[in-house]
């Protein structure tokens, strides 16, 4: 190939790769496709890729030569190893100013340690996060792109162009922050979807074993809620999910192992939460209770010794639970994204992404898993103040929350007491309750800390003086300064 006639390049010929190239000459622009195994290049071209304007590349050397400057070259290969072999692979036949881009699910520390290493090289790396599945890929995903902002310019006409679009007609796609902030989004967003899932399926639990609904049943009040304050992707599909039979005529969930899988970027957020000290307590427990759920012969084996509630059924106003369950659901929900944006406002300051919090929940309002109808209202809460502290001190957020008050915790003390377990919705009450108190017992932590390790706490009179006491008359005036407990 003598010519540089390729808007694009994309590494990676698996599904999402495949989709996001037909995706991308749908709209226009000449996309050149290249794989590590030379054959899969030459059977996607006579294939999926028959009667398109994709042209393909069986080297790097020919693949990199038929791109215009500045070279646009995204990787979608496996995250980790792979990355960095393609960019060492890469960089000898780049020149100032190309782009590479890692549409990859990469952790976003790899992704800020590649960012700086490629800016040494004068090479512009872009993270950017993709959501929406192999459909999404074909039809328009959720982009979440952050790195070299002077990469952004040149990309923007083409992920905006393939990119999912809001129901305002917004591309679901806007620059996020420098770094690693497109897969730290992307991250938080996954997070949050854990979270969202695990309180879908707490809510199912409580329908089936407490209350006695069949799946149709179920799937009948989850089409109505998705009419209203819930209306979203994850309860569209689970929806479908209740409804659908197997050959036998036989619901095909109720035939599913209870034991669920994870590819790990829900325990990332869970970790970098921990790391940087903010509560996201709901996808924490969204996380714990799928590896709870993993040890199934060990449930199994408790459930025939350990006992709980002789009523186990719920014989109330069948009618006012499933609208109890609703609101509890829509403030939990509210609760696991104001802990996102919060984990976010945190990583933002450590980093100085600067992120966009409006232009990241209008890039989750179509095209990705956790798209719903009430992001376009946390847009609107960004919109009105660029720095909000938390989705709980916007008056819509804090209206909603309060109207929610009473049927949320109906259901709450509903499933405690006939012995459902409530991780996720039970951890958002929890938090709600915490943030909302003035005072809360940790003082009596930072006094038990002090007497057993002399770990000293501050006086209410005076924060920022850190003080010691010898608690018991033996125990000396030295207090610890080099660790903590």
């Amino acid at each position: 190939m003598s010519s540089a006639v390729a808007d694009f390049g994309l590494i990676g010929l698996a599904v999402m790769g495949q989709n996001l190239i037909l995706n991308i000459n749908d709209h226009g622009f000449k996309v050149c496709a290249f794989n590590r195994t030379v054959a899969k290049v030459d059977d996607f071209l006579e294939n999926e890729a028959k009667g398109t304007e994709v042209i393909g590349a069986h080297s790097i050397i020919e693949f990199v030569s038929s791109l215009k400057r500045p070279r646009k070259i995204m990787l979608l290969v496996k995250a980790g190893a792979a990355v960095d072999d393609f960019i060492e692979t890469l960089l000898p036949h780049l020149e100032e100013g190309d782009i590479i881009i890692d549409g990859g699910n990469s952790h976003y520390p790899d992704t800020q340690r590649r960012y700086e290493y490629l800016t040494s090289k004068k090479i512009l790396f872009v993270g950017c996060g993709v959501s929406g599945g192999e459909e999404g890929a074909r039809y328009g995903p959720s982009l979440m792109p952050g790195g070299n902002p002077e990469a952004w310019p040149h990309l923007k006409p083409i992920f905006q162009a393939i990119a999912a679009k809001a129901p305002d007609g917004a591309p679901c796609c806007d620059w996020v922050g420098e770094g690693g902030a497109g897969h730290f989004v992307k991250m938080v967003h996954n997070g949050i979807e854990y979270g969202d899932m695990q309180l879908i399926s707490e809510v199912y639990h409580i329908f089936r074993n407490g209350v006695g609904f069949t799946d149709d049943e179920q799937s009948d009040i989850f089409a109505q809620w998705n009419k209203g304050v819930l209306d979203s992707f994850l309860i569209e599909i689970s929806t479908d999910i209740l409804r659908f039979k197997d050959a036998d005529g036989q619901p095909l969930l109720e035939k599913i192992r209870d034991a669920a899988g994870q590819k790990g970027t829900g325990k990332w957020t869970a970790i970098a939460a921990l790391d940087y000290g903010m509560p996201v307590t709901l996808i924490g427990e969204a996380v714990f209770a799928r590896c709870l759920s993993s040890i199934k012969d060990e449930r199994v084996r408790a459930s025939k010794i350990l006992s709980g509630p002789t009523n186990n059924k719920y014989t109330g106003d069948k009618a006012q639970l499933v609208k109890d369950l609703e609101q509890a659901m829509y403030a939990s929900k509210i609760i696991s994204y104001a802990q996102g944006f919060i984990l976010m406002r945190e990583v933002s300051h450590q980093f100085n992404w600067n992120l966009n919090y409006g232009s990241i929940a209008l890039m989750w309002r179509g095209g990705c898993i956790i798209r719903s109808a009430f992001l376009g209202d946390i847009k609107n809460a960004f919109d009105k103040n660029k720095s909000l502290e938390c989705l709980l001190f916007d008056p819509f957020f804090q209206q909603a929350t309060t109207t929610a008050q009473s049927g949320w915790r109906n259901a709450i003390s509903t499933a405690t007491l006939i012995g459902i377990p409530i991780p996720a919705l039970s951890t958002a009450l929890s938090f709600y309750d915490g943030y909302r108190t003035a005072r809360l017992p940790a003082n009596m932590l930072q006094a038990q800390r002090d007497y057993f390790g002399a770990h000293t706490y501050e006086l209410e009179d005076k924060p920022g003086n850190f003080v010691h006491t010898n608690w018991t008359g033996r125990g000396g005036n030295v207090h610890a300064s080099n660790y903590d407990a």
